[in-house]
């Protein structure tokens, strides 16, 4: 399973499908016991050798005593203690005939153990799946054989219920144990690509656009700046490349080293890192305002967690960068911030000449993540979304959406 942390990252929790089961036998070790246990006491006096059945009984309880946690976590539940656990089981069956009269036998009266032996069993069945499971079951069934010393109907259909019912567990704990594994490397995959995104997202609002400024520069002024243009050039390519197909280590976020990029300003330019709790959005988009860039936003403060509105910040601020380099520095820009009850919406609209149709999809193709990794990657991690209407020759609009927490306002 998952859950999600403050900023909207998901956090993979290991859930073992095998602990209840462990408990479940824990308890049932222990109330059979007691049913044993009252079982000898009533019938003390009808056995052929009381004393011999006492001793079993104390070895079973002292047994019982000493190992009661044994069931209750796999790690504790070792193959010697599981070999040791079956052992007392069918000696305690074997015994029965011993210890009690010939008629009780013939009659069908309990063996020692009585339904505990189920319990050494089932143990097998979780430990080892079905297979270990089979085999203790047959085991106990030849004991129960032999203590009878012929194979009477109810002999025959307490054998079959714990051989069938041994079986089914066992590969039921199988079945749980493979999809568990399943499981966990879905969440593995899935917290690896989140992980690929947001550093992809950091690296385009950083180290491409300026590699992608370089190379515009370096092309326009000639000479030795167009050769050091064009390995710019080939170094983003290569950046894109990796960023886009492989997978990356984890990395800090734009919060964590307080850099949030201005749409007016050099990659890299440091602004104050939001402070701890909820911020004021207008305080992170106010700044983004300037000759081509106009904001309006509501007259009172706009509460976000610091994390979210950070990301929402940033996702405006890779709009903006999208609207200089693709609509040209003589674009204008609107930023409109919009707070309504349950959720914030940031609209970032410009006048240029719009996208032309399919060009996001080709761009995703070459590796240009711009839009889907630092505006929609950053949305969706915060549980929001991003939409984007652009018709050619009326400009650009993205909206983005983003739900309110448990805050207060």
């Amino acid at each position: 399973m998952t859950q999600r942390t403050g900023t909207g990252r998901p956090r993979a929790v290991r859930m073992s499908v095998e602990l209840p089961l462990w408990r479940a036998l824990t308890g049932y070790r222990i109330l059979t016991l007691g049913y044993a246990l009252a079982l000898f006491c009533v019938n003390y006096h009808e056995y052929a050798h009381p004393l011999g059945a006492a001793l079993y009984m104390g070895v079973l309880t002292l047994w019982m005593l000493l190992t009661w946690n044994k069931v209750s976590a796999p790690e504790r539940c070792t193959r010697s203690f599981l070999i040791a656990d079956l052992s007392i089981a069918l000696g305690g069956v074997l015994l029965s005939a011993v210890v009690d009269s010939a008629q009780r036998v013939d009659g069908g009266a309990a063996t020692l153990p009585s339904i505990w032996t189920g319990g050494a069993v089932l143990g097998l069945a979780i430990k080892g799946g079905w297979r270990w499971a089979a085999v203790g079951s047959t085991l106990v069934a030849v004991a129960n054989l032999v203590e009878r010393g012929h194979p009477a109907r109810d002999t025959v259909h307490n054998v079959l219920l714990v051989w069938v019912s041994s079986i089914a567990i066992g590969y039921i704990v199988e079945v749980a144990r493979a999809s568990e594994r399943t499981l966990a490397r879905a969440l593995q995959i899935e917290a690896a690509t989140r992980e690929r995104e947001r550093l992809a997202r950091d690296i385009h609002d950083s180290v491409l656009q300026v590699l992608a400024m370089v190379q515009r520069r370096g092309a326009a002024l000639g000479g030795e700046a167009a050769e050091l243009g064009r390995l710019a050039g080939e170094q983003e390519i290569a950046l894109r490349t990796l960023v886009a197909g492989g997978l990356v280590p984890r990395s800090r976020s734009e919060a964590d080293f307080g850099l949030v990029e201005d749409a007016g300003q050099p990659a890299g330019a440091a602004e104050p890192a939001p402070p701890a709790g909820p911020c004021d959005l207008r305080a992170l988009l106010a700044p983004r305002a300037g000759a081509a860039v106009t904001f309006s936003g509501p007259g009172t403060p706009v509460l976000l967690e610091a994390a979210a509105a950070a990301e929402l910040a940033a996702a405006v601020g890779a709009a903006l960068d999208n609207v200089t380099q693709h609509a040209g520095t003589a674009a204008r820009a609107w930023i409109l911030l919009e707070d309504e009850p349950d959720e914030v919406i940031v609209t970032v609209r410009d006048d240029g000449p719009g996208i032309p149709e399919g060009r996001l999809a080709a761009a995703e193709r070459e590796g240009r993540m711009g839009v889907a990794l630092s505006i929609r990657g950053r949305l969706r991690d915060l549980g929001g979304t991003a939409e984007l209407l652009s018709v050619p020759g009326q400009g650009t609009e993205v909206e983005m959406r983003v739900p309110r927490g448990s805050e207060k306002r």
